[in-house]
Formats: C-alpha cells, sequence, structure tokens
C-alpha cells in the first residue's frame, strides 16, 4: 500500500507576467519609472508549498491530503478551480474562509535576473495549530510544512505555532519536513530571531528542506546581506562555494539536532547533509527508511541540463515534490535526491509549476541513459 503524505502551510495564486525571451541582465534596464514595457501574456496558476509541493507530489503518483486556507473570493476560485484541473478536490481540504482574502503573488521572472515576488500573505497569515486538521494525520505517513516565514500566526511569538505543530504531529510518528520562504526584511518576520526558531524546530523536522539564500538570511542575516551586495541584483548561487558558503550552514544545523538537510543551491545543484544514525534513526518509523543507508551522507548534486528554461518559478517546491515521492516510495537516498534535481530542471522548462513535471521512471530511464549536467 502506498503512503499517504499531508503537505500544509502556504498557499497562494501566483500571477506571472510573461517577459519577451531576451536577455536583461540588469533590473535596472528594465524597471524604470515611466518606461513602457511590451510583454508576452500572462501566466496564472497555484503557487505556495501547499499547491507547488503538493500537486507536484499528487501528479508523480502520492497519496496526498493538502492543508491551507483561503478566501471566498475570485483569486480563492481560481486556486479551487486549477485543483480540480489537477483532480484534486480543494473544496474538500481548503479552508475557505469569510474573513480573509485570498494570498496571491505577482511573479516577475525576468530573463537573466532571479525572480522578484511582490506577496500578499492574505489567509496565510491567520493560519495555526487550530486549522491542522489532526484527525487526517492519523493514517498519514509523512507530514510537510511550508513558508512558516511568510505566515504571521506561525511564526509570532517566536515560532511557538510551529513548534506546537510539530510537537504534536511527531506525536503520530510520521516522518516530517519542512520548507521555508524568503523573509522581507522590512515586515514583521524580518524582527523575528529565526536562528532561535529553528534551533527549537530542527529537532521535530526529520527533512529539512531549504534554499540556501533562505538558510543564510535566518542563520547568518550578515553574511547574506554581503551575499546580496555581491550578487548586485543576479543570482547569488552563481558564485557560492561549497565548502566556505554551504557546509558552515549545514554544519550549524547539524549542531541544532537536524537529520536530514537538503539545500536547494538554485541553477548549480542541491547540497545534502546527514546526520548519524543517532540521529536519522528517529526518523519518524512510518517512513520505513534504512536508516544506515540515510546516514553520513554528504555531497553536491549538480543541476540536470533543462531542455528549456522559462521561469523558476516552483522549482525548488517541486524538486522537492519530487524527493519526498521518492522517498516514500522506499528508493535509495542518492536515487531521490536525483530525482530532485531531475524534476527542478523538468520544472523551469514551465512557467507554472506542473505542467512541465514528467513521472518519475521516465527521469530515471533518462539519468541512467546519461543525461548531460551543468
Amino acid at each position: 500500500m502506498s503512503k499517504k503524505a499531508v503537505v500544509a502551510g502556504h498557499i497562494c495564486l501566483d500571477v506571472t507576467p510573461v517577459f519577451p525571451g531576451k536577455q536583461i541582465n540588469a533590473l535596472e534596464n528594465i524597471l524604470k519609472p515611466g518606461k513602457l514595457i511590451s510583454m508576452e501574456g500572462i501566466d496564472i496558476h497555484t503557487g505556495g508549498c501547499v499547491a507547488n509541493t503538493g500537486l507536484a507530489m499528487k501528479k508523480l503518483g502520492s497519496d496526498v491530503k493538502l492543508m491551507g486556507k483561503i478566501g471566498q473570493d475570485e483569486f480563492g476560485r481560481l486556486i479551487l478551480d486549477i485543483m480540480d484541473e489537477n483532480h484534486y478536490d480543494g473544496k474538500k481540504d481548503m479552508i475557505l474562509s469569510k474573513d480573509n482574502h485570498t494570498s496571491y503573488s505577482i511573479v516577475l521572472a525576468i530573463p537573466g535576473i532571479d525572480r522578484i515576488f511582490l506577496h500578499d500573505p492574505g489567509a496565510n497569515n491567520t493560519f495555526c495549530y487550530d486549522d491542522i486538521d489532526f484527525e487526517g494525520l492519523k493514517n498519514a505517513d509523512h507530514f510537510h510544512f511550508g513558508y512558516p516565514s511568510i505566515m504571521k500566526k506561525i511564526y509570532e511569538n517566536d515560532g511557538e505555532e510551529l513548534i506546537r505543530i510539530f510537537k504534536k504531529v511527531k506525536e503520530y510518528n510520521l516522518s516530517t519536513s519542512m520548507d521555508l520562504a524568503a523573509v522581507d526584511p522590512n515586515s514583521d518576520a524580518g524582527c523575528v530571531d529565526w536562528k532561535s526558531v529553528l534551533a527549537k524546530v530542527i529537532p521535530y523536522v526529520d527533512f529539512f528542506v531549504p534554499s540556501i539564500e533562505e538558510l543564510c538570511c535566518m542563520l547568518q542575516p550578515e553574511t547574506y546581506q554581503k551575499w546580496m551586495k555581491q550578487a548586485d541584483g543576479g543570482d547569488v548561487t552563481n558564485f557560492l562555494s561549497i565548502e566556505n558558503d554551504i557546509e558552515p550552514l549545514a554544519e550549524q544545523l547539524l549542531e541544532m539536532g537536524a537529520k536530514f538537510i537538503l539545500i536547494k543551491c538554485g541553477r548549480p545543484g542541491m547540497y545534502y547533509r546527514s546526520a548519524g544514525s543517532d540521529k536519522t534513526g528517529h526518523i519518524g518509523i512510518k517512513a520505513e527508511l534504512d536508516y544506515e543507508k540515510w546516514s553520513g551522507l554528504c555531497g553536491f548534486e549538480k543541476s540536470y541540463r533543462p531542455d528549456r528554461v522559462r521561469s523558476g518559478t516552483g522549482a525548488g517546491d517541486t524538486s522537492i515534490a519530487a524527493f519526498l515521492t521518492a522517498m516514500l516510495s522506499g528508493r535509495d537516498p542518492l536515487r531521490c535526491i536525483q530525482l530532485a534535481a531531475a524534476t527542478g530542471a523538468c520544472c523551469v522548462g514551465a512557467y507554472d509549476a506542473l505542467s512541465g513535471l514528467k513521472p518519475l521512471e521516465e527521469l530515471e530511464d533518462r539519468i541512467e541513459k546519461g543525461w548531460e549536467k551543468i
């Protein structure tokens, strides 16, 4: 019998204006007051962890239950329609709030420049412990939570609700995972001591899967600001060193009690690290992992060369969907990481998170045949 996953947390509607395909390379060349930019259409899809990771897991073959909150408005109806198109009945599981509007993001995916998000958290700001259907967890095997850093009720009071949720989930013997989102330094989330929050919640998270930018922003904000200055509007992952930049952050997580870490590093690939069997042996028993295989791992999985590049929107989320789906199917850890990288390469070929996805078996076949890496 296939294992069941619950994906909870942030959900929104992504509105992506389609820029011309010509490389821009510098933001100031396009976003100027009074300048007219000729566009080539618009793409409207679901966004956020619940939609991107959850629906991707379903598309990749997982049995998934989604938990999120939207408003009873036009954007909310669009989200439900898109879920229905992906063969998921969102009306059954989504919280439809009368008091909150649906979250949305305007995604500026400008060629040659990392994505810019204009984000309104909407109903996500009121999502809390009481919105988790714990009864629905009793028959589940894995719990994934996404984007606590842009959900006000979840991060306020030093992440009290987030820690409370993960502690409770662990009582059901599920394996757990958590993803992050970028923090706006000018928002309330920018005032949170994220290093302290992560130190409290990491012991209850079996698979921690942030991006390198999000992780550095939370653990070493001064270093993050230096990275941003050096990137000067470009992609920060182009100049990061595994030894000097990524590994020290992973070491901090291990000291906090992390069991398995998968850090998304953009175009270059993904860094992975796991603790010894004394820690991985405490991963939720419902995952039924061979803990020795998942212990003591360390490496960097380079990205596979995509057939085309349209947008990075959802690539991180869907790569994690592939990783979790592969893990729950019993595949070896290195194969799970390969499939995560391969799915990211497929995702960037579309403007949305879901339409570019391929079955895991198809990706495995392509990997075995020597899919070129970047």
